[in-house]
């Protein structure tokens, strides 16, 4: 309603504010050729999950229960590569004069 000067009666309008929320990735980053090419495909209820890379074909599989997440096996992933990787390689010999 307005009033004899022309200006609108009443409260201000609230502001709407928007709350974003954060989605969780399903591109990730491939530890051997550093792309972010690795995909992780679960499977409808249990079985192996597939993690593959796009760019060098790196192909794995991991069991996948029907509350993994995609980011849990891309994790176990990571986790099994980079063990593999500390295993192998040889411990620094000291030389002894």
């Amino acid at each position: 309603m307005l009033n004899s000067k022309g200006f609108n009666l009443g409260r201000r309008r609230r502001r709407v504010i928007k709350v974003v929320k954060k989605k969780l990735p399903t591109v990730f980053t491939c530890p051997v050729c550093g792309e972010e090419a690795i995909r992780v495909k679960l499977p409808e209820g249990s079985g192996p999950a597939i993690v593959q890379c796009g760019a060098c074909g790196l192909k794995r599989e991991f069991a996948a229960t029907p509350s993994s997440q995609i980011v849990d096996i891309y994790c176990m992933f990571t986790d099994a590569f980079y063990s593999k990787d500390k295993a192998q390689t040889p411990a620094p010999v000291a030389n002894s004069a």
